[in-house]
């Protein structure tokens, strides 16, 4: 197997190569309370050691942004979701246990290697410069999918109980990202619902002064209805519960033809029903 051709630089005072700073993959059963065993049974979290991995990741990516939702996305390699970010990334896997098939997935960009690529991916999209005073300890979480067989609540929870114990390993404090919000929403298409949703968490959810960003091609609230009652996406609610902020409004996202939320999630902010459910990773 083809071993990565960046590895990861330092996340801690000694520089190791990809891999080593993850713990082996564990598996999440029925006995954590989050994969029903009648139906899904087991599955696994690991980090990706090889380029093989990756790819099975960027597979995965492939199915949901543009068979799923019909993004654009370069043709690099045909049938993967490739970028200029993912060799500087690691790539966080779930996988179903009987049949290896990567189900999820979560590419982080840590701090050492935003400034060996130069950005992240959320400042090609916003003004990040209010966040400058965080970036020595923040890490952009993207490109995060799950399978359509398998969008439940253990899938997710595994995810972030990985990346949970990689901050707390490595003296991470921050999460920021951008949150999908398709075109084509709960039936309602043309942005109006990412507009309504928009206006909803601004009331709720927004983030201090300090930390707002302005958007490089935004979204055309104004002219779309903001009025309508629509839940956000999944994902959006689920960093929601774990106490992240909404940064501003939102981005348009041609390619992916979707509106997009920066968001932040700060470990100081996980309520404390989530604190104690990832105690150990935290401790």
């Amino acid at each position: 197997m083809k071993e990565l051709p960046n590895p990861t630089f330092a996340l801690s005072p000694v520089a190791m190569p990809r891999g080593s700073l993850h713990q082996s993959s564990h598996a999440v059963n029925t006995a954590a309370g989050l994969v029903p065993e009648s139906s899904l049974g087991k599955i696994s979290v690991s980090w990706a050691r090889h380029q093989d991995e990756v790819r099975q990741a960027q597979r995965l990516r492939y199915d949901v942004f543009a068979l799923e939702m019909g993004a654009r996305l370069p043709k690099t390699v045909p049938g993967h979701d490739i970028d200029l970010f993912d060799d500087y990334c690691e790539h966080l896997l779930v996988r179903d246990v009987a049949s290896e098939q990567v189900i999820g997935t979560y590419r982080v960009l840590t701090p050492a290697q935003a400034k060996r690529v130069g950005s992240t991916y959320s400042d090609t999209e916003f003004d990040l410069t209010r966040l400058r005073f965080l970036r020595e300890r923040m890490v952009e979480l993207g490109r995060s999918c799950v399978h359509a067989d398998y969008r439940h609540g253990g899938v997710i929870l595994a995810l972030w109980g990985a990346l949970a114990e990689f901050m707390a390993r490595n003296q991470l404090d921050t999460m920021i990202g951008c949150a999908s919000i398709p075109m084509e929403h709960n039936g309602i298409s043309g942005g109006h619902a990412a507009a309504s949703i928009w206006r909803q968490l601004k009331q709720t959810h927004l983030a201090a002064i300090e930390y707002q960003v302005t958007p490089r091609l935004a979204l055309p609230v104004a002219q779309l209805d903001d009025t309508l009652m629509v839940e956000p996406p999944a994902l959006i609610k689920g960093y929601l519960r774990l106490g992240a902020k909404v940064l501003g409004a939102p981005a348009w996202d041609p390619d992916f033809n979707s509106a997009d939320l920066p968001m932040m999630m700060r470990i100081a902010d996980l309520p404390a029903r989530y604190r104690k459910h990832f105690s150990a990773s935290l401790a």
